[in-house]
């Protein structure tokens, strides 16, 4: 039995709040996904973590675990204006679900597409250990629960971020995520590095129509204070504990030839060309020793 926990964060916004609507929407379409996902040796459990005030909007379905405690403010404390958790906080949460193969996090504004965790079952069953989906982006007509089918219909265009992330519960220990707080740039920077540090066999899925967001917006973000602190954290605190670790190889885009390689790394606003550029003079290193190599045994075997 492969046993999968889907953890999100629910927040309590004013019906105002852009976000009341798109959460709404995530719940049922997290509610129909699950009711598709008819696997006998599957079990999926779709659980959440949030503050006291938030828990009266959690749908009956969703299987609560324990409150958060602390936000970003208990370790920065210039950050007092938005309660944002942290993501080390919630994904620990997990913890509280005896014998877990596999995790899923996304936002809370990311809906699922009615197949979507039949697609992850077998992304697994390939024997990836770390999978990474991106959003279709729709239309800003879509505001209601109502509308789901036509969400569903709507093609959308992709997005070059990171939303999604599924990964083998063994691999939680081994994260580098400090003080990375949710709903902020730099929140998918650090969850993807650190998993594609540590991962064996991981699989970036850009193009595939198993997830969509409400909005076209692809860069339009706040540089405030709360993405100074998660740029801060990362480089200075997560960066040096994982570049070491990292290989060309799993990195995305590595299949692509060496120009196109380069120039789909520049444009992605998630991934760093001076990574690229360090790794691809790590790898044509190797090449050259492994030819040197090969020419001193030869050498040795006359």
């Amino acid at each position: 039995m492969l046993k999968v926990v889907h953890i999100i964060n629910p927040v309590n916004v004013a019906k105002n709040n852009q976000l009341f609507a798109a959460q709404l929407i995530t719940f049922e379409s997290m509610r129909v996904a699950i009711s598709q996902a008819k696997i006998s040796d599957f079990e999926i459990i779709q659980c959440c973590t949030q503050y006291p005030e938030d828990v009266e909007i959690v749908p009956s379905y969703f299987h609560k675990l324990s409150n958060l405690t602390r936000s970003v403010s208990d370790i920065n404390s210039e950050l007092k204006v938005r309660k944002l958790p942290l993501i080390k906080d919630i994904l620990s949460k997990t913890t509280e679900i005896e014998k877990i193969d596999f995790i899923i996090y996304t936002n809370v504004d990311i809906a699922l597409m009615p197949f979507f965790y039949k697609a992850v079952y077998e992304y697994i069953m390939e024997g990836h250990d770390f999978i990474a989906i991106n959003r279709r982006r729709l239309e800003n007509k879509y505001t209601s629960v109502n509308e789901l089918t036509k969400m569903y219909a709507e093609l959308g265009k992709s997005h070059p971020g990171f939303d999604c992330f599924i990964f083998k519960q063994s691999l939680l220990k081994k994260l580098h995520l400090d003080g990375i707080c949710v709903g902020v740039p730099f929140l998918e920077v650090s969850l993807l590095h650190n998993l594609l540090a540590v991962a064996e066999k991981p699989k970036i899925i850009f193009d595939k129509h198993l997830s969509f967001h409400i909005g076209m917006n692809v860069l339009g973000f706040n540089k405030d204070s709360y993405y100074q602190h998660n740029k801060s954290i990362y480089f200075n605190k997560i960066y040096p504990n994982i570049k070491s670790k990292f290989d060309l190889n799993k990195f995305p885009y590595s299949e692509k030839s060496f120009l196109n390689r380069m120039m789909s790394w520049m444009l992605n606003p998630s991934i760093f060309t001076v990574d690229y550029l360090n790794l691809e003079g790590k790898s044509s290193l190797q090449k050259v020793k492994l030819k040197l190599d090969e020419i001193r045994w030869r050498i040795l075997q006359r």
